[in-house]
């Protein structure tokens, strides 16, 4: 966003950062609102300004999904909490097989974060939300004092349309299936760490924030689908650890079949992180009928997104609720669901 061709009123220009007033229901606050906010995430149902958005839904079953953003740092290789912001929760709501349709916004500010920041996160949001054929139609600004934030927190909220003859869900993972994902994994979190740790490779490791509505809505057709994920934080384990315990059945991976980026197997060996446990946030897991699999898997390769789509393993009726994979010497580990993160503030 190009700061010097704002049309604010002097109030905001002259403020460089953020006052508490900004969020104080007045003056700045509407100043904030209808020369960042609205210029910005502009369309009807927001334009209105009222209580709540007045929003025409299409037939079907709704989807709704929130979800908050605490990342640090707030800009990284590959996104920034912006798009990070957008991208979550519309990925939550293509994991049910939902249109993510709408989003709402609000934000955290604490009292001194630079507006050309806040301005450079915004238009962010702005881009991936069209990206990702979303609209933001509501949303709320709060101001805390400086030294009780972070700069900014962003929650997002957000609803879509399952149509009918779609039936996913983390329940219905049945022995006998595929287990896919999208592409490679661990890039998020490691992006996220070797800015925090100064790690330096021969290439930058970028996030892989993107909005997966598409890349969903191109496999539907082909059917056989039972289980989607994002495997965000916790990584792939804990998403097929919690597939697994809501099926009732196990979960067999094979090591050498999962798709790692060199740079990124270099990353989590430094910092002794096992990249199944590492965030990603734009791939997704898909548990689907194993005479479907390579149907499947040739459709997620023919998209951008999906290029490096692989099987890593196959449902199981044994050891229901546990995750095993085959390592590349031969053996077999249990891969746990961990009790806590491995990587603090990532999303």
């Amino acid at each position: 966003m190009n700061f010097e061709n704002w049309t604010c009123p002097l109030p905001l220009r002259d403020y460089p950062t953020v006052v508490l007033g900004h969020g104080g229901g007045g003056k700045l606050s509407a100043e904030l609102v209808e020369h960042l906010f609205l210029p910005a995430f502009k369309n009807q149902a927001l334009q209105n300004l009222g209580d709540s958005s007045v929003l025409t839904v299409p037939a079907g079953r709704l989807a709704y999904s929130t979800d908050s953003f605490v990342v640090r740092p707030l800009f990284f290789p590959g996104g920034s909490i912006g798009e990070l912001a957008v991208n979550g929760t519309v990925n939550d709501l293509a994991m049910s097989g939902a249109k993510p349709l709408y989003l709402s916004a609000g934000f955290i500010l604490e009292e001194g974060f630079a507006l050309e920041s806040l301005g450079r996160i915004v238009d962010s949001m702005a881009k991936a939300a069209c990206q990702a054929g979303v609209q933001i139609v509501t949303g709320d600004t709060k101001v805390v004092e400086h030294g009780h934030g972070d700069g900014v927190y962003i929650n997002t909220s957000g609803i879509g349309v399952i149509s009918d003859g779609v039936n996913i869900g983390p329940t219905l993972a049945l022995p006998g299936d595929a287990i896919l994902v999208s592409g490679t994994i661990g890039d998020h979190g490691m992006a996220i760490m070797s800015v925090r740790e100064g790690l330096e490779f021969d290439t930058v490791i970028e996030s892989d924030c993107a909005s997966l509505a598409d890349l969903v809505a191109s496999i539907l057709p082909i059917g056989g689908i039972h289980a989607l994920r994002d495997p965000t934080r916790g990584g792939v384990a804990s998403s097929l650890n919690e597939i697994a315990v809501s099926s009732h059945v196990g979960m067999v991976i094979e090591d050498v079949r999962i798709p790692i980026q060199p740079e990124v197997e270099a990353a989590c060996s430094l910092l002794g992180l096992d990249p199944l446990f590492v965030a990603n946030e734009g791939k997704l897991i898909a548990i689907v009928d194993a005479t479907r699999a390579d149907e499947i898997l040739a459709r997620l390769r023919s998209h951008p997104l999906g290029e490096r789509a692989c099987i890593i393993g196959r449902v199981t009726p044994d050891h229901p609720g546990l995750v095993v994979s085959k390592t590349r010497i031969g053996a077999t580990r249990v891969v746990p669901m961990q009790l806590g993160e491995q990587l603090p503030r990532i999303c």
